[in-house]
C-alpha cells in the first residue's frame, strides 16, 4: 500500500523528476513508446479499473465506465501518437518586413515537471488524458488522484508504477492535506480539476510561485430549446447528457430554458425517455449511484430546499424510486423554479434538472447573461440565424449544438472554462500546446538593415523614421 508522503517527500519528489529530465529530456521515440507501453498496460488493466470505480460509487455503469474513462483515454493516447511528429515540429514563420533577411520560428519545448489534481468523478479520464498530454510534450509528471475514489487510485497509481519510473511519472496518494501541499509545489505547470471553490485556493497556492495554471471547473451549464425544435428529440438527447454518470458531470445540463407553453409535453417526453432506457431503476446496472452519502444529502438538500420555497417537484418514474442507503438518487425535474432557490445558485452535479420558462429568446440569453459563465453551453435549433444569435450573446467554455456534452470528446476541439469556469485549455493539440513553451526564436542573417539604425542618429535616420512612421 502508498502511504501519505509529507511536504518534505512531495518536495524531494519533486527535485528527483528534474534532476531526471536534466539528464535527459525524452525525444519523439521515447514519448511514442512511453504513450504506447502506457495504452498496453491500460487496456490490461481496465477491467480492474472499472472495478475499482464501481467499488468506489457504491455502483458505477460498466458501460459508462467503459465508454467515459475508458474509451476516452485509448482514444487520447492513439490521437497523440497519430499526430505527435507533426505536432513537434518547429514552425518557420517570417520576420516582419523591415527585419528580412532575418527568419523566425517557433520551437515546442517540454516545460519541465507538470502537477495534475484530479477529481473523483471521471477519475480515470480526468486523471489519465491531462498526463497523457503532459508526456506527449516531453515533460514528467506528478499526479494527484482524488481521496474521494481510493481504490481507483490505488489501481492507477500501480498501473503507473508498472509503466513508470517515479522520476517520471509519480502518483501521490492522501486526503485535503497533501492536495494541499501538492497545489503548493514549484510546478512548472498544475492543472486541476473541480469545483469553483477548490480551484480559487489552488490558484492562490500556485500564484505563490507564479506557477500557471489551467482550472477545469463547473458552474450551472444550461440547456436552451428553441421555440420549433423537435421537443422529443431534446429531451432524449439533454436526458442521455444529464443522466450519464447520474448527473456527476461538470459539463452535464444544469438547467434547461424552454418556452412556456411546452414545459408539461417536455416533462412528458423526459418521463418516457427514463421509462424507456431505465424500466427500473432499482438493481439497474446502467445506473450510476451518488458517490457518497454527504453528497447524496447535499441533492437531498437540494430538492428539499426548492420544493420549500415553492417548486415543484417531479420525481422519475416516482418518488419510490429513491433509495437512500443504497444512494440510489432518481431523476427529479424542478418546475416553477426561482433565481434566489440555492438549486439555481449552485451547480447541482446530480440527476436534478431545473426547467425555467420563457417567452423570447431574449429573456433566456438575459438569464445566462445573468450569472457567471458557465462551462458548457447546449443550444438545440434548427434556425441558423438564431444559433449564430446565441453564440455571439452568450459566453461558454464550450457549446454542443443539438446535442449535450459530446464536444467534450472532439479531439480536435479544445476543452476549457471561462471565467468562474475555468482558464486554460486542454485535449488534443491543445493540450499539447499547453504543456509545452511556444519558444520563439529569431535567426538573424549576416548583413543586418538595422545597422541602419545605430547612433550616432544623422539625415539617413530622420528619413527612414520619417517613412516609417508616415
Amino acid at each position: 500500500m502508498y502511504t501519505e508522503p509529507n511536504e518534505s517527500a512531495l518536495r524531494e519528489l519533486l527535485q528527483g523528476q528534474r534532476r531526471a529530465q536534466a539528464v535527459k529530456v525524452p525525444d519523439r521515440a521515447q514519448r511514442l513508446d512511453d504513450l504506447l507501453r502506457l495504452r498496453e498496460a491500460f487496456k490490461a488493466r481496465l477491467d480492474d479499473l472499472c472495478a475499482a470505480m464501481d467499488a468506489d460509487f457504491g455502483h458505477r455503469s460498466r458501460h459508462e465506465s467503459l465508454l467515459a474513462d475508458g474509451l476516452v483515454v485509448i482514444n487520447a493516447i492513439d490521437d497523440v501518437r497519430r499526430h505527435l511528429r507533426r505536432w513537434m515540429r518547429s514552425k518557420r514563420v517570417r520576420a516582419d518586413w523591415l527585419f528580412i533577411p532575418a527568419r523566425g520560428e517557433i520551437r515546442y519545448q517540454p516545460l519541465g515537471v507538470i502537477g495534475v489534481i484530479a477529481p473523483w468523478n471521471y477519475p480515470v479520464n480526468l486523471a489519465l488524458v491531462p498526463l497523457i498530454e503532459a508526456l506527449a510534450a516531453g515533460n514528467h509528471v506528478m499526479l494527484k488522484p482524488s481521496e474521494q475514489t481510493p481504490r481507483t487510485s490505488q489501481a492507477m497509481a500501480e498501473l503507473l508504477d508498472s509503466v513508470f519510473p517515479k522520476e517520471r511519472v509519480a502518483t501521490v496518494l492522501g486526503g485535503p492535506e497533501v492536495a494541499a501541499c501538492f497545489s503548493a509545489l514549484p510546478f512548472d505547470h498544475l492543472i486541476f480539476t473541480g469545483s469553483t471553490t477548490v480551484g480559487r485556493k489552488v490558484a492562490l497556492a500556485a500564484a505563490a510561485n507564479l506557477t500557471p495554471v489551467t482550472l477545469e471547473l463547473g458552474g450551472k451549464s444550461p440547456a436552451i430549446i428553441a421555440p420549433d425544435y423537435p421537443l422529443q428529440t431534446a429531451a432524449e438527447r439533454i436526458a442521455a447528457g444529464k443522466l450519464l454518470n447520474a448527473g456527476q458531470t461538470c459539463i452535464a445540463p444544469d438547467y434547461v430554458l424552454l418556452p412556456e407553453a411546452v414545459q408539461r409535453d417536455f416533462v412528458a417526453a423526459l418521463r418516457a425517455y427514463v421509462e424507456r432506457h431505465y424500466p427500473t431503476l432499482r438493481d439497474n446496472p446502467d445506473y450510476t449511484t451518488i458517490i457518497n452519502d454527504r453528497q447524496y444529502a447535499r441533492l437531498r438538500g437540494l430538492v428539499d430546499a426548492a420544493r420549500a420555497q415553492g417548486a415543484t417537484v417531479v420525481t422519475l418514474p416516482g418518488e419510490e424510486a429513491h433509495d437512500p442507503e443504497r444512494r440510489l438518487f432518481a431523476p427529479t425535474l424542478l418546475l416553477d423554479v426561482r433565481e434566489d432557490m440555492r438549486v439555481m445558485q449552485e451547480e447541482i452535479f446530480g440527476p436534478i434538472l431545473p426547467l425555467v420558462g420563457y417567452t423570447e429568446l431574449a429573456e433566456a440569453l438575459a438569464w445566462i447573461n445573468r450569472h457567471p459563465r458557465p462551462l458548457s453551453l447546449y443550444h438545440f435549433d434548427h434556425d441558423q440565424a438564431r444559433t449564430e444569435q446565441v453564440l455571439e450573446q452568450t459566453h461558454a467554455g464550450g457549446v454542443t449544438v443539438n446535442d449535450a456534452v459530446l464536444h467534450f470528446v472532439q479531439s480536435r476541439l479544445p476543452f476549457g472554462g471561462i471565467g468562474a469556469s475555468g482558464m486554460g485549455h486542454y485535449h488534443g493539440h491543445a493540450g499539447f500546446v499547453t504543456f509545452s513553451k511556444q519558444k520563439p526564436v529569431l535567426r538573424q542573417a549576416r548583413w543586418s538593415g538595422m545597422a541602419l539604425m545605430r547612433p550616432p542618429y544623422g539625415r539617413l535616420a530622420d528619413r527612414l523614421l520619417a517613412f516609417l512612421t508616415r
